[in-house]
């Protein structure tokens, strides 16, 4: 056989082999792990909590590198336009993966459609949370507060179409109340404005207002979660004080550009397990008030498209959109 009849059986070789030849010997290189958000939040804390584990299992060093703007849409996008071969990943929250496609008009990038997922990292829930001085201290208290006061409780979030925000969107749904949303930029600003008695109510990321509730400078009236915080036994569930189907949590998860092959899929997912599941691990994010969920890509893809929906029904019933 001459040359350039072995050259065209070598390529032909490698089209058939598809994915499997891609994945021999992977990874190779260092892996970039985008984070689309500035350093130190959830997204942030997950990323920088499994990078020793998968570089360990994996053989090969995971770069962390933050690219935050337009409400995570600058990170996310530039996940789906990498190269699909396993060394461009992301992690990401339930704004990145579920709620901004529905929340904006004009979103660079599809969720649903743009990439291949890994697995549910972490989750944690909201808390819902009074001012110090605020006469409710029970939901019923709260939602007899808001139908004798009629769009005046005021309800404080990290943003429009956080986390936080779209829960007290959904409890007004679901307790037919009325209140007024008062968005900050960023939680820590909204948690400082509600100890000092400027807005009355919140719903809070647990992690970020439990010292605060145990101090005493906050009242915790209910949990989102579908059973009740450990760190917090006294507080009921929001099933408990009455309100059903309203179980909210925020949570991370890891994608990697759509069209990845499988066996490079199945790898970082294997290796992310491992590392999500490290007792050392696993122990650190639930100090951080996070759950580890570490589960398969078939159940990931599966609950980002029911929060799609989730979300969806919620904000387009609120006629919420953004730009």
């Amino acid at each position: 056989m001459n040359k350039s009849l072995c050259a065209v059986a070598l390529a032909a070789a490698t089209l058939l082999a598809g994915p499997a030849a891609l994945a021999a010997g992977y990874p190779t290189k260092p892996v970039t792990m985008i984070v689309p958000f500035v350093p130190g939040g959830s997204s942030d804390i997950t990323a920088r909590s499994v990078t020793p584990g998968l570089s360990k299992a994996l053989g090969q060093t995971f770069v962390v590198e933050n690219k935050p703007g337009a409400n995570s849409a600058i990170g996310a996008q530039a996940l789906a336009r990498a190269t699909p071969d396993g060394y461009t990943m992301m992690v990401g929250s339930i704004g990145t993966f579920a709620i901004n496609e529905a929340l904006y008009k004009n979103l660079s990038y599809n969720p649903s459609k743009d990439f291949d997922y890994l697995t549910q990292a972490v989750r944690n829930p909201n808390v819902l949370v009074a001012s110090a001085d605020f006469p409710a201290s029970t939901v019923a208290e709260l939602v007899a507060y808001a139908n004798k006061n009629p769009g005046k409780l005021s309800y404080a979030s990290s943003g429009t179409g956080s986390s936080d925000h779209l829960s007290a969107v959904l409890f007004r749904q679901r307790t037919q109340t009325t209140g007024v949303d008062v968005p900050y930029r960023g939680g820590g600003a909204a948690i400082a404005d509600l100890i000092g008695g400027q807005v009355n109510v919140s719903f809070q990321n647990l992690g970020a207002v439990q010292n605060h509730i145990k101090a005493g400078k906050l009242k915790a009236l209910a949990i989102t979660g579908d059973a009740r915080a450990p760190d917090l036994p006294d507080v009921p569930t929001l099933a408990e004080a009455g309100i059903k189907d309203m179980v909210v949590y925020s949570w991370q998860g890891f994608a990697v550009p759509k069209g990845t092959p499988p066996a490079v899929v199945q790898q970082l997912t294997q290796a992310l397990q491992t590392a999500l599941r490290d007792p050392q691990t696993e122990k650190t994010l639930q100090g951080l008030g996070f759950e580890v969920v570490a589960n398969t890509p078939q159940q990931f893809a599966a609950f980002q498209q029911a929060e799609v929906k989730r979300w969806k029904d919620v904000i387009q019933k609120a006629n919420i959109q953004l730009e």
